[in-house]
Order: structure tokens, then C-alpha cells, then sequence
């Protein structure tokens, strides 16, 4: 199952990751140079029980316990790290896509809600995510009375939403201190999902690879890789997969785009290389695709899938909508109706794309899309507008046709 961790920017998700993990999930050089998180970061972590201890002492993700006996896995998680930083909202919105449930990361140093706090809250609402945890991180930065005015913070801001009734769990990820309650509540409140393995595959792709180093000649040349989510049905090493919307083609002075068709060459989920993946964690898939295909996540927003099962492609759609009351930080500003020719940020699974609105009426409106995306009817949108510098989440949407 993957597990997102969401909050303001700086408020610890990286690290607290890295706590469950052991894995430093900002490996991109713009990240460790301003110290945030620009892309998806994902690391897999075995949740384990030391045998004979009572709970929460018995939760670590070590293989030994402290006595010296051998500790007994429970199950593997996958943490999606999503940015928390203003300006890359659309990142954290397509990484709620692949999100089961979520910790929300929360900083005992500073006044709740901070303004991507709150927007991620109301994110995960949207894309409809509702077993949530709540860390309280930082601890150990602030004295008592100070952490329990923010935890009485925490619990007025969650109160009406949909993490209402989420266990505020007090910790310092970099400390390592009350990582086991953390681990304890994950285990009540986020289950693993029942899922139909015999449901055609379907593959939420987040992120696209060239893994072949600079120089290397053609006869060693290593085909494109996927990494995401399987979010239905179960995927095996030599399956012939399609992508879509595919890849621009344009054809008698008109552009088109066409499902681009390949085969899976290599699985890996868990840090190990499998010859068949399952719903749940967060996977890589080898592909025979040319390599100039998936370099720099150039297929980030893809649906991958058996050939003709997946959803419909959609150059311009319908969409029911349905706006917040007020811009998210902003307790003054009131969101204006949207407006016939206005452009509009959108969100549909792991897709992120710019669309026209070709006609707006009070509760639903028509847009025209400069990148399609594939997605079912009934489908969750994201709406961001334009407001100052930045996009700003503005409402919900649903695929109508």
C-alpha cells in the first residue's frame, strides 16, 4: 500500500521518511541544494513487531529488536513523499493519486495552520483520502506548554474536515523519538485495501526514467522505465502493455496523440527485482520503449494498462464543479465564479494540464485541454486558477463527458 506524507513546507516529511526508512528521499540535485522536496520521492519501509512486547514497544522497522530477538515483519509500506512547497502544488496533487491514506506532518514550532497545511488537508479531501494520521513533529524544539497549545491548534484546525477523528501522534523524526506510536497508528487507521486481483491491470505512472549513463553504445542501451502505482489488477514480466494518452504525432499539418504500445522487460517493487507485481507499493517497470521516451519523466500523467482496457483519452471535457468558499490562507478573499475563456490548472490522477474553459455555467463548465489525459468518467479533478504568481487550488471537479 503507499502511504503519502503531506504538510507545509520544512515541517520534517523528508526526514521523518528517512526515520521509517532509512532512505533520504530527495536525491534530485535542486532538492539538496535549497533543501525541499521538487519531486515525488518514494521509500519502502517493512513495518515490524518485536515478539513478546506489549504495543506500541513492540513496533520498529528494525530486523533486530533490542533484546537481541529476531523482529516479525507485519507488512511493507511505500511512502510517497510529496512536496509541501506552494509553488508545487500540482506535485503534491498527483501524488495524492496514488495515496491509500496519509500522514500529515505538522511542526510544533509554528502557529497551525500554516498555508500548505491547510491546502494539503484539503487535498487529500478532495481526491477523497480519508484514514489519515497526524505527527506532531519537532517535539523536542519546543517545552511542554508549547506543544500542547499546538496540539490544541491541530485539533480546532482538523475539526468539520475529513481528519477530524485522525490520532494526533507527538514525535521528533530526526530524534527518532515515538516512531513506534507513530508505527501503531498507521496500523489502526490506515488498513491495506481490498483490491480484485482479477481486474485488467492499470498503472498510474508518476515518474519516467532513462537509467543509461552518458556514452553508453546501442548494443548496451537499457529500455525506458515507469515508476508509480498499480492500482488494479496485477502486472507480470512479458505482458504487453499500452500507454496513454500516448505521444504527440502530428500528421497532414495536424497534431494527434496515439497510445504508445510496448512490453514489460523487468518488474521491481521493494527495493528487489519480482517477476510479478500486485495492487499496492510503489513499483518501477522496465519497458522496451525507446529511452528518449521516458527521460526526464516525460510520461508522468501516462496510464499504463493491458492493450484497449484502459479509460478514454480526453482532449476537452465536462466537468461538474465544485468550489471551495474561500482561497486557502486567505480568509478575506472569496473565490469568483469561473468564466468563459479562462485558463485553469487541472489535476486528473498523476496528470497535471492547462485547460481552456470553452463554456462556464453556474455548477459545471467545458474545457479544452493544451495536454489530454486519460481518465474514467466519474473521475476527481483538482482546479487550480491563476492568482498573483502562483496557481491556487480553487475547487473540485468531477468528468462528467
Amino acid at each position: 500500500m503507499n502511504i503519502g506524507l503531506v504538510g507545509h513546507v520544512d515541517h520534517g516529511k523528508t526526514t521523518l521518511v528517512q526515520a521509517l526508512s532509512g532512505e533520504w528521499t530527495d536525491q534530485h540535485s535542486e532538492e539538496m541544494k535549497r533543501g525541499i522536496s521538487i519531486r515525488l520521492g518514494y521509500a519502502d519501509a517493512t513495518f515490524r513487531r518485536c515478539p513478546g512486547v506489549d504495543a506500541p514497544e513492540c513496533y520498529t522497522v528494525e530486523e533486530t529488536c533490542p533484546d537481541g530477538t529476531e523482529s516479525e515483519p507485519i507488512r511493507t509500506v511505500s511512502f510517497v513523499d510529496a512536496p509541501g512547497h506552494e509553488t508545487l502544488m500540482a506535485t503534491m496533487l498527483s501524488g495524492a493519486a496514488l495515496m491509500d491514506g496519509a500522514v500529515l506532518v505538522v511542526s510544533a514550532t509554528e502557529n497551525v495552520p500554516q498555508a500548505q497545511t491547510e491546502e494539503h488537508l484539503m487535498a487529500l479531501d478532495i481526491i477523497g483520502i480519508e484514514n489519515i494520521v497526524i505527527a506532531q513533529n519537532k517535539i523536542d524544539l519546543v517545552d511542554r506548554d508549547r506543544a500542547e497549545r499546538n496540539h490544541e491548534q491541530i485539533r480546532e484546525f482538523v475539526s468539520g474536515t475529513v481528519a477530524e477523528d485522525a490520532p494526533i501522534v507527538p514525535i521528533s523524526a530526526q530524534q527518532e523519538v515515538n516512531i513506534d506510536l507513530l508505527m501503531q497508528a498507521i496500523e489502526e487507521e490506515i488498513p491495506t485495501p481490498e483490491r480484485d486481483p482479477g481486474d485488467e491491470p492499470q498503472m498510474y505512472v508518476a515518474r519516467s526514467f532513462d537509467i543509461n549513463r552518458p556514452g553508453t553504445t546501442w548494443d548496451s542501451l537499457v529500455g525506458g522505465v515507469l515508476g508509480g502505482s498499480l492500482v488494479q489488477g496485477k502486472l507480470t514480466e512479458g505482458d504487453e502493455i499500452e500507454l496513454r494518452p500516448g505521444r504527440e504525432v502530428e500528421e497532414g499539418g495536424q497534431t494527434q496523440w496515439e497510445p504508445i504500445e510496448t512490453d514489460v522487460r523487468s518488474l521491481q517493487a521493494g527495493g528487489e527485482m519480482v517477476d510479478e507485481v500486485t495492487p499496492g507499493g510503489l513499483l518501477g517497470v522496465g519497458t522496451g520503449l525507446d529511452p528518449s521516451y521516458t527521460k526526464g519523466d516525460a510520461l508522468a500523467g501516462q496510464v499504463a494498462g493491458t492493450p484497449g482496457t484502459l479509460p478514454p483519452t480526453w482532449r476537452k471535457f465536462t466537468m461538474k464543479i465544485d468550489l471551495l468558499d474561500r482561497l486557502v490562507g486567505l480568509d478575506d478573499q472569496d473565490i469568483d465564479e469561473i468564466s468563459t475563456g479562462e485558463p485553469l490548472m487541472l489535476t486528473v490522477g498523476t496528470a497535471t494540464t492547462v485547460g481552456s474553459v470553452t463554456s462556464a455555467r453556474a455548477d459545471e463548465c467545458e474545457v479544452a485541454l493544451k495536454r489530454p489525459v486519460c481518465a474514467p468518467e466519474g473521475a476527481k479533478i483538482a482546479i487550480n486558477r491563476r492568482i498573483g504568481a502562483r496557481w491556487r487550488l480553487i475547487g473540485i471537479g468531477t468528468l462528467t463527458g
